[in-house]
């Protein structure tokens, strides 16, 4: 992996959104996003409001777009819309994906039952994990991945501290913190999570991308 070339290509929209600019344009829970460049392949993680906005993903769809969303949050979409659950693997658009679970495990807003979703998708040879709205999971242990996006905020989600943990058992090449300055968490965090990593994994902050 490149890390100059792979940072060149993330942009972090707010939130949990990502936008990934590969040979295909992939696209994880954009919300309140000012950025509109239309996308191949969406990834929902699960219902809530604040990752499935269908206000929001019409901003980025186009005709050809597919749209990968749990049962729940399906019934909320228009479009080309395909329903996964934890253990599926697929391939759409040129990118291999593995659909994996999200969940909380000391608080009640994400319960493991509810099928919420992370996912692994490799673009252009390197491998990402979108976390979704988790804790630090025991299926983490197991992933093998280039680039983690990971939640850091508390409240909802891991805390920073509980998200260094997680980097720690995943080893990416590269963890970039999101889930904070919209709803809950703020820049701290961020800097709490790179600190916490600080000469064990590469963190990048990135700003907001607008663009």
């Amino acid at each position: 992996m490149n890390r100059e070339e792979t940072i060149k290509k993330i942009h972090w929209l707010g939130h949990d959104g990502i936008r990934i600019d590969g040979s295909t344009v992939v696209m994880i829970d954009p919300f309140k996003i000012s950025a509109l460049k239309p996308a191949d392949l969406i990834l929902i993680t699960h219902e809530h409001f604040d990752h499935n906005s269908p206000e929001d993903i019409d901003k980025i769809r186009k005709s050809d777009s597919v749209i990968l969303a749990d049962a729940n949050s399906a019934k909320k979409l228009k479009g080309n819309v395909k329903v996964v659950a934890p253990g599926d693997r697929l391939t759409l658009k040129g990118v291999e994906i593995e659909v994996g679970p999200a969940y909380n495990t000391n608080k009640d807003f994400h319960p493991k039952a509810a099928g919420m979703l992370s996912f692994v998708f490799k673009l252009d040879g390197v491998r990402y994990y979108h976390a979704g709205d988790t804790d630090f999971i025991p299926e983490m242990k197991q992933l093998d991945v280039d680039v983690a996006f990971l939640p850091v905020s508390g409240t909802y989600v891991m805390t920073a501290d509980e998200a260094v943990q997680a980097a720690k058992a995943i080893k990416p090449k590269l963890a970039v913190p999101m889930h904070y300055g919209e709803i809950v968490g703020t820049n701290e965090d961020a800097m709490k999570f790179k600190k916490g990593l600080e000469g064990v994994i590469d963190v990048v902050i990135l700003s907001k991308d607008a663009a």
